[in-house]
Order: C-alpha cells, then sequence, then structure tokens
C-alpha cells in the first residue's frame, strides 16, 4: 500500500558572502580564569533564515538581508570588540591625556588602553565565535523587522574565525 499524502515543503535562504567579513581584535578567557592574548581574526559571517513564503513567496528579501547583515559586519570592521558583561573583564570609558575618550580594559593585572572610536562594546559574557554569532543574529533580527521584513521561524548565524573554525547560534521560534 503506497502513502499519497502530499510532502510538506519547508523553506530556507542562506547568505555567504564576501561582503560579510570582517577584520577585528579581541581576546576571550577560558578555563574560568585565564586570559589570553590579544590577537585578531578575518572573520566570515553567513547566515541561513527558515520560515514560510510571504506573498511575494519570500522567506526574507535577500537584498533587505543582504544590506542589513553587511552593515553590521562594516560596524565591526577593524575595531576591537570589548566584552561589558564579563565577571573578571571590566570596561570603563575615560578621558585620554590628549583628551579624547579611552576604554581602560582591565584583568587581574593587565592593563589595555584603546580609543573610544576603535571600539565596539558588546553586551556579551565574552567575544568568543558563538556569542558573536548571537550578537550579530539579534542585530539582524532589528535590522529587518525596521525594514518591515518578516520575522523568519528560525535564523542561523555561523561566525568563522579561521577558515573552519565556526561557531553558530540557532535562533528559534522566532
Amino acid at each position: 500500500m503506497s502513502d499519497s499524502r502530499e510532502p510538506t515543503p519547508s523553506y530556507a535562504i542562506r547568505l555567504d558572502k564576501a561582503e560579510f567579513t570582517f577584520c577585528a581584535a579581541h581576546f576571550i578567557t577560558y578555563a574560568g580564569d585565564v586570559c589570553e592574548p590579544l590577537h585578531g581574526h578575518n572573520y566570515r559571517v553567513a547566515v541561513e533564515a527558515e520560515g514560510p513564503l510571504d506573498e511575494n513567496s519570500y522567506v526574507l528579501d535577500f537584498i533587505a538581508t543582504r544590506d542589513s547583515l553587511a552593515a553590521i559586519t562594516r560596524g565591526l570592521d577593524h575595531r576591537m570588540l570589548l566584552p561589558t558583561e564579563h565577571p573578571l573583564i571590566r570596561v570603563e570609558e575615560t578621558t585620554g591625556p590628549l583628551g579624547g575618550a579611552e576604554m581602560v580594559v582591565t584583568f587581574r593585572d593587565r592593563r589595555w588602553v584603546f580609543p573610544h572610536s576603535d571600539c565596539v562594546l558588546l553586551p556579551l559574557a565574552n567575544t568568543t565565535a558563538e556569542l558573536l554569532a548571537r550578537w550579530i543574529g539579534e542585530q539582524l533580527l532589528a535590522a529587518l523587522a525596521q525594514r518591515g521584513e518578516p520575522t523568519p521561524a528560525r535564523l542561523v548565524i555561523e561566525v568563522d574565525e579561521c577558515d573552519g573554525q565556526v561557531g553558530f547560534c540557532r535562533l528559534e521560534g522566532l
């Protein structure tokens, strides 16, 4: 006996473009209280959105999604990524000796000073690829909503920090 049910389609789009690449510096902690040295990556971001088709037969408009994601990654490009919710890393804004705004970052006996304009303060506990993926996904959802785009049912964000070292965040039940 054959099953005569029709398959139920599901739809998704994926964007993985060179323009979603950004170069940034960071450091993370691991093993509870070890802080790695300051270093940088050439990050690459990709996104997949799943959901029903809208009146145009889109999950999301490619152009709106591309432009929104490119604006987010441009805002991270050539910046120092600083976590503001880490329990051991302190990030404070001060006025430097020449009068410019600076970010003073401390971890135990280590201290870094960066021009404020070179920093992106992220409401994260650590600047891992996984948490960067979540933050980028949240920013993308907000940008798409502002453009009047529908909310996808699921959004998967990938942040590749080193040609194959990829952190993912899946935002589901949106």
